[in-house]
């Protein structure tokens, strides 16, 4: 399928072998109109007299509907493997052999051309359409030969502005129809104003165009600008750039000059503080060499030796080891055993007797093992912490605290809420150490009366302890009644420290909130006066524009009253010119009239002396000179007429068609329209009645 060899192509053409006439029909019949011209033929050259009828052949209509016919598309090589009319010739293929019961009939060529190459362009990327030639038949001006002067990228496709442009030629045409005739003078004074008033709105309109055109400049004038003012930016920032990487490069190769220099300052200062006296020390080659650090293993490149210089030279280069080809093959030579291991797993040693003890060695194998294992747990053993006393605990010292910061005060009232702050302060610290005091007890308290009744063994010491658990049920109830009047205390001191909290947060959030909104009001005040110079700065620049825009309207109305000055002196002029063509034509049909009756009786005079002869040679002049001309002219009109009569009922169907189609619409529209207003009054009709 994709061979190139001469001698194997990738495809080849054959003739079917197989006749597509059928066996049956003679080869030698050609049709019944071709039998008899050949019988006219055979009778022409027998008889002499006989005229052979000349034949007629039908108009084949090359550029009309049997064009397809004769044309075709162009070949376009890079499109398709194969052209469309080319048959190649292979010397494979054998030529056509017919059978040999009918030998009389010629045979089929192998090859032959069907197609031809036009002049004219049909592909899908050809820019100008092919327009036909047309011809406007008298006293007819179709409306769509006014739009000839739109070409293809010249107003066609028609957009918005063209079909402006067509709707104000139909208004215009429109309005020409309603002006009243030049012969009516009685309706002068209408036709005058009426056309001073069309040439107002077209004044108009065209200032509007003119404003737009304009706009158009400014904003294409604009974008040129800003697409200056870019570039511009542009060519700034890449020299900037250019010159910032150059200072860059500058300040870099700065710092490694000074980076060298001060590491070979250092270096020799390093040198000079190793031999402070300025001794000369000989070489100790053994120290040298005995030291791996030295010169003569690691020598420095700084001192002018580069002991890798030329490496490369040392490189192995193998053709096995470097390309995957080589590997492939050094792979392919090596024995099985290498790339496939065969691992045999190793059998367990015998290490009991058949009656089923260990033996000897395997004994202080084991012995030896538990040994070591436990040399390793006497090394490995961490040593316990001591663990603290069951019931006695040594309290720790808090550490002190910092000193409070104090603020002075400048007045006594804050010196005395000063005093007073710290003075709950005290309290507040005092009730805290006394509550973990407390918690402390409590948490403890089954280990407090565990070491009091082991010593309350006597029954003294239980009298003891009854009389000090009634002390101590007393105490419990008045350290309850003193509880109850502490929280009482602390209630209402922390209401007066959370009301003088309260307020002094509500005056700083109010002092927040004031400074908040004094920023937002000079925040304003800034944007109020920037605001305030952007509008001046636009008004100033509209006041220039309102100026150029009157001055632009002083010269347009000076050029208006110019071109009206023109008009007037142009309208007198054509007056003028009228007058003299007037009087000239008066004076030329007087003349001429004077001079056809000098010719009529010079001519009335030569026919009373003319004869026969010059009559009949006047006549045959007039019909050479004016009749066959008239009628050779008149039937060049009817063929022209004739080969164009397409394209005119062409353009009538289209033009008909769209008119028919819009009367149509309008028609049904309208009965739609009185089918709904009679509809309307009929309800209208009813609910007059049902509310009557």
């Amino acid at each position: 399928m994709f061979s190139n060899l001469i001698h194997y192509p990738r495809y080849s053409l054959y003739w079917s072998k197989s006749d597509p006439v059928p066996p049956f029909i003679s080869r030698e019949w050609k049709g019944h109109e071709e039998r008899h011209r050949e019988a006219l033929r055979q009778l022409a050259i027998t008889d002499t007299s006989f005229q052979m009828p000349r034949e007629v052949y039908e108009d084949p209509e090359v550029t009309g509907k049997n064009r397809y016919k004769y044309f075709e598309r162009p070949f376009l090589p890079f499109f398709q493997q194969m052209p469309f009319n080319v048959v190649y010739a292979i010397s494979k293929a054998e030529p056509y052999t017919f059978p040999p019961t009918s030998t009389k009939h010629l045979s089929i060529p192998s090859k032959s051309t069907v197609g031809t190459q036009t002049d004219y362009r049909d592909a899908d990327v050809q820019t100008d359409p092919y327009s036909p030639e047309y011809v406007v038949c008298q006293d007819s001006i179709p409306e769509l030969l006014t739009l000839a002067t739109l070409t293809w990228g010249r107003g066609l496709p028609a957009g918005q502005a063209e079909v402006e442009m067509i709707e104000r030629a139909r208004e215009k045409r429109a309005w020409e129809a309603t002006l009243p005739a030049l012969s009516d003078t009685s309706q002068f004074e209408k036709r005058r104003k009426m056309m001073n008033e069309m040439e107002r709105k077209e004044w108009a309109f065209r200032e509007q165009e003119i404003e737009k055109l304009q706009e158009i400049r400014l904003e294409v004038l604009k974008e040129l600008l800003r697409k200056r003012e870019e570039n511009q930016n542009k060519v700034n920032m890449k020299h900037l750039n250019a010159r910032w990487s150059k200072l860059q490069e500058a300040k870099e190769a700065k710092m490694a000059k000074i980076q060298r220099t001060h590491v070979s300052t250092i270096r020799k200062l390093v040198g000079k503080g190793k031999n402070i006296e300025g001794k000369l020390e000989r070489r100790n080659i053994i120290k040298d060499y005995s030291d791996y650090a030295s010169q003569v293993y690691g020598p420095l490149s700084r001192l002018g030796c580069f002991p890798d210089n030329n490496s490369e030279d040392f490189v192995v280069k193998n053709y096995y080891l470097n390309t995957y080809e080589g590997l492939v093959e050094l792979e392919s030579r090596l024995p099985d055993f290498v790339t496939q291991p065969r691992i045999r797993a190793p059998k367990p040693k015998v290490i009991t007797t058949k009656a089923g003890f260990l033996k000897r060695a395997a004994r202080l194998d084991y012995e030896l093992a538990e040994v070591h294992k436990a040399l390793l747990d006497k090394k490995n053993k961490v040593l316990e912490a001591r663990k603290p006393p069951r019931f006695l605990q040594r309290n720790p010292i808090p550490q002190p605290r910092l000193p409070t910061p104090t603020l002075e005060m400048t007045s006594n009232e804050e010196e005395e809420i000063e005093m007073a702050v710290i003075y709950l302060q005290k309290l507040l610290r005092g009730r805290v150490v006394q509550n973990m005091m407390f918690e402390g007890k409590e948490k403890r308290l089954e280990l407090i009366q565990e070491l009091r009744t082991c010593h309350a063994l006597q029954e003294d010491e239980n009298l003891v302890k009854k009389a000090e658990k009634q002390v101590t049920l007393a105490l419990q109830r008045q350290k309850n009644l003193h509880e109850h009047k502490v929280s009482l205390v602390e209630n209402h001191l922390a209401g007066l420290e959370g009301r003088a909290l309260a307020d002094m947060f509500d005056f700083l959030s109010k002092e927040l909130v004031r400074l908040q909104e004094e920023r937002r009001i000079h925040a304003f005040v800034m944007l109020a006066e920037r605001q305030r110079r952007v509008r001046e700065a636009e008004e100033s620049g509209r006041r220039q524009v309102e100026k150029q825009r009157l001055r632009e309207e002083d010269e347009i109305f000076k050029e208006v009253v110019k071109v009206h000055h023109s008009t007037i002196s142009s309208y007198l002029e054509d007056i003028i010119l009228n007058t003299e063509a007037n009087t000239a034509e008066e004076q030329a049909r007087a003349e001429i009239e004077k001079m056809a009756e000098k010719i009529n009786d010079i001519a009335y005079e030569m026919e009373s002396r003319r004869t026969y002869l010059q009559s009949e040679e006047i006549v045959a002049e007039l019909v050479y000179s004016f009749l066959i001309p008239e009628v050779q002219k008149y039937f060049v009109k009817e063929k022209v007429r004739n080969a164009q009569r397409k394209h005119i009922l062409a353009a009538h169907q289209i033009i008909h068609s769209y008119t028919e189609s819009m009367v149509q619409k309008r028609l049904t529209e309208g009965q739609q329209d009185e089918a709904s207003n009679a509809a309307m009054l009929l309800e209208k009709e009813t609910q007059n009645e049902n509310n009557s």
